[in-house]
């Protein structure tokens, strides 16, 4: 196998790893509506200290050696703790400040982005089978996200709508961004997801009131901070520093869609025939964005 090859094998590998972390958050709105009357930042904090506390132990096996790749520079951990927690704080005051609805479609561009930003950042060729594949699931999302909606009279949320652009740029510009940090180990994220816990628990000391969970909501934080929180965010950081960005940005629109039929399966939503029309959307746009094209400049 040539060297070339092996990079093509090694970037296709780091990618479908990357689809754990879509797959992962699937899970997301369904293990939050199990953890309801939990404010949100306590949320944060809480499911973070889990996924720390849990890499904590798992690179404690090694002993001391086990966290020497936790010494980097500061511009590591700031671009971790800035696209990791900036990402949180602003999605949370989004979905406070405008219909949530709403608020999560405007938030869900980053997929869009990514797959726009990742030629410019990375020097790859932008085929326009990805960008095509990205903007149906885009379409997709938004069928989703409205079908949830309600119909209400109340005025435009602007700040709300603000919040959720940053937001989606935010975590479009770390995913894009951390494409510099190849060479560091995807072990660090412990470290972060452990300042992002401090920093939700300042956050929500300043302006919640702290709400004991019971024995559901813990096993739904701990959930959350095991796989959503926690191993989707190693898989996402290997992801975005070795595979390949344009189509990782594709296949993050069956994250909705997938979150939608569990939400369904459990009871949580209803199945709508309707709910065809995204699913043939969404999965129509990944297939075209991973498929090979027979002419490469494409």
């Amino acid at each position: 196998m040539s060297t070339s090859e092996a990079s093509i094998t090694l970037a296709k590998r780091a990618t479908l790893i990357g689809v754990i972390a879509v797959f992962l958050w699937a899970c997301l709105a369904l293990l939050t509506t199990l953890t309801a009357g939990i404010p949100a930042f306590q949320l944060l904090a809480s499911s973070f200290a889990v996924a720390f506390l849990a890499s904590v132990c798992l690179l404690g096996l090694r002993g001391a050696a086990g966290f020497s790749s936790w010494r980097q520079p500061w511009s590591v951990w700031a671009t971790g703790f800035a696209g990791i927690f900036v990402y949180h704080a602003l999605y949370f005051f989004a979905l406070k400040a405008a219909p949530a609805a709403d608020a999560s479609l405007i938030a869900y561009l980053w997929p869009l982005l990514i797959v726009l930003l990742s030629s410019v950042a990375t020097g790859e060729s932008l085929r326009r089978r990805q960008l095509l594949g990205a903007l149906l699931g885009l379409a997709g999302t938004a069928f989703i996200m409205q079908l949830r909606a309600r119909s209400d009279g109340a005025s435009m949320p602007v700040i709300g709508y603000a919040a959720a652009f940053a937001c989606a740029w935010v975590w479009a510009v770390y995913s894009i961004v951390n494409r510099r940090f190849s060479h560091v180990p995807s072990s660090i994220i412990g470290g972060i997801c452990g300042l992002v816990a401090v920093a939700g628990w300042l956050c929500h000391l300043a302006f919640e009131t702290t709400v004991r969970p019971d024995t559901g909501q813990w096993a739904a934080i701990i959930a959350l901070g095991l796989g959503p929180v926690g191993l989707a965010f190693f898989a996402w950081d290997h992801a975005t520093k070795h595979g390949n960005l344009a189509t990782l940005g594709a296949l993050s629109y069956l994250a909705p869609l997938f979150s939608t039929l569990l939400l369904i399966a459990v009871g949580q939503s209803d199945a709508k025939p309707i709910l065809m029309i995204p699913a043939v959307l969404i999965i129509t746009g990944a297939v075209i964005a991973t498929s090979r094209s027979r002419n490469t400049s494409r």
